[in-house]
């Protein structure tokens, strides 16, 4: 399997009227992370599904990967699970052969290193500086999807795919 952990687009801060999951992205983050899809087109990147957390932003963040869906099937699908820390629930519900997960903090980077590693980072300080995942970082990986069987291929800054975009 070749799989794309996507941390959300920059979004809105939430507010008392709309609160955490209605944060829509920003412009600029909207246009950034299109941006960067574009540099993943370049990279000759193509899915089967998509699937994101049920909050706003990665719903809006998922629907800017469209392009890079396969066009006979290709499906994006809402999920719990990316609105909380790994569990074997998510793992059981992904299916198809290049597949992107659209989440959010910390939570990718606790998938990010159970998929590599095996084993999950409960202590936010043990967190810090294993995987930089800032708003619409991409990280590939392939092989099985299970704790510890999973190859980092690649982990790439937003800002790397936007300049992928431009060449």
């Amino acid at each position: 399997m070749e799989l794309y952990i996507v941390r959300h687009a920059e979004a809105e801060p939430a507010t008392p009227e709309t609160g955490d999951a209605a944060r829509p992205l920003t412009r600029r983050g909207r246009d950034r992370f299109g941006r960067s899809v574009r540099g993943l087109e370049r990279l000759g990147v193509t899915l089967d599904r998509v699937y994101h957390s049920p909050l706003l932003r990665a719903v809006e963040t998922a629907e800017l990967l469209v392009p890079l869906l396969d066009n006979e099937g290709g499906e994006s699908f809402v999920t719990q699970e990316l609105a909380r820390g790994p569990r074997e629930e998510l793992l059981e519900e992904v299916e198809g052969e290049r597949v992107a997960l659209v989440g959010h903090e910390p939570y990718v980077s606790e998938l990010l290193a159970l998929l590599v590693l095996g084993w999950r980072v409960f202590e936010p300080r043990a967190q810090q500086g294993l995987f930089e995942f800032e708003k619409g970082a991409v990280a590939h990986l392939t092989g099985e999807l299970q704790a510890g069987s999973m190859a980092l291929v690649a982990f790439w800054p937003s800002k790397t795919l936007r300049k992928l975009s431009k060449h």
